[in-house]
């Protein structure tokens, strides 16, 4: 059956439809606009109650640190110190290992990488140092047993050597920078000055670009013959590296580069343990971690075989049982 109603008819019966549809979306407008106002005024009014998820500590010099702070207050803490150009992050699975041990776990981002502040200053191992501290004795971690990879072992030597003696129950050093990377006349096994400075050439062309191949190639050892290499690992130190500030890079290469550990170590008497893979495309164990290890008062130094400068990732298995054994001991 065909119905026929007047054309004028349905017209006048959409305009009613129309009119009655916007009214109803302008009364849900005001209704929500006001709902959403009153929800603002009752934030505003409770924001002595709200908790920002981003846990931080801000420095004397005003720079937001954030940091990670797992497990029981009463555990002993155990303090990480990530590598460049990476965050607090890239300890996930130490961290996910002695949390589930029993161990209070604390990780923080440098100034400029991750979450924390991208200033444009301060990117030198004596502001990382204090910034260490600044976590270190906001949270008041004593008895703690420092970790530091690449450039973060060489941020852990200098903070033990001029802020944590006592705080400082132990140290770890895992494919660190000490005592210098840099080639120069009293270190000429080390590293010339224009192959840092294609790093930071690297960079500032294409810091995206670098970042991938720095991942997919020599960080990880993915570049040997025979090597399989992880996209998702790759893509992570990607993510990580691009969370933080170029400027902060750039000048963290001088940093980690440049900087003489020597009498750092020469100063701490702490317990050390000092771990290096023999395949470090990174920091060459021939100019690192023995001399380290020389210069430490009491030091307990492992080389391993075959073992690329991300060794904490591309072997967590090896480097959590020989943290433990150190930590119990």
């Amino acid at each position: 059956m065909v119905s026929n109603v007047p054309l004028n008819q349905l017209a006048n019966t959409s305009r009613r439809k129309i009119l009655a549809t916007s009214v109803m979306s302008a009364i849900s407008l005001t209704v929500r606009s006001s709902t959403a106002t009153s929800e603002e005024s009752n934030r505003s009014k409770s924001s002595t109650q709200w908790t920002d998820p981003m846990t931080s500590v801000t420095t004397k010099d005003g720079v937001q640190i954030f940091y990670k702070d797992w497990g029981p207050k009463s555990g002993q803490p155990i303090v990480f110190h990530h590598g460049w150009p990476l965050c607090a992050d890239d300890w996930d699975t130490q961290m996910l290992y002695f949390v589930g041990k029993g161990y209070r776990v604390i990780a923080h981002d440098r100034r400029g990488h991750g979450r924390s502040s991208q200033v444009g200053d301060g990117h030198d191992m004596d502001h990382y140092a204090a910034d260490a501290a600044a976590v270190v004795n906001h949270l008041d971690l004593r008895n703690a047993i420092h970790v530091g990879h690449s450039t973060g072992g060489g941020e852990a030597v200098r903070y033990v050597a001029r802020h944590g003696r006592d705080r400082v129950a132990k140290l770890v050093l895992i494919s660190a920078v000490p005592p210098l990377m840099l080639n120069t006349e009293g270190n000429p096994g080390g590293l010339p000055i224009n192959v840092l400075d294609d790093l930071r050439r690297q960079l500032a062309a294409n810091r995206a670009q670098f970042y991938f191949d720095f991942a997919s190639g020599p960080f990880y050892g993915y570049n040997r013959p025979g090597a399989v290499a992880s996209q998702a690992v790759i893509w992570n130190w990607w993510r990580q590296g691009m969370m933080g500030g170029a400027k902060a890079h750039y000048d963290g290469i001088k940093a980690f580069s440049e900087t003489d550990f020597t009498e750092d170590l020469k100063s701490i008497a702490v317990p050390t343990l000092v771990l290096h893979g023999d395949d470090d495309q990174i920091v060459p164990v021939s100019d690192s971690a023995p001399l380290s290890a020389k210069l430490l008062k009491n030091s307990t130094l492992k080389i391993y075989e075959g073992l690329p400068h991300g060794m904490c990732t591309t072997h967590a298995s090896i480097v959590n049982a020989e943290l433990s054994a150190f930590i119990a001991a």
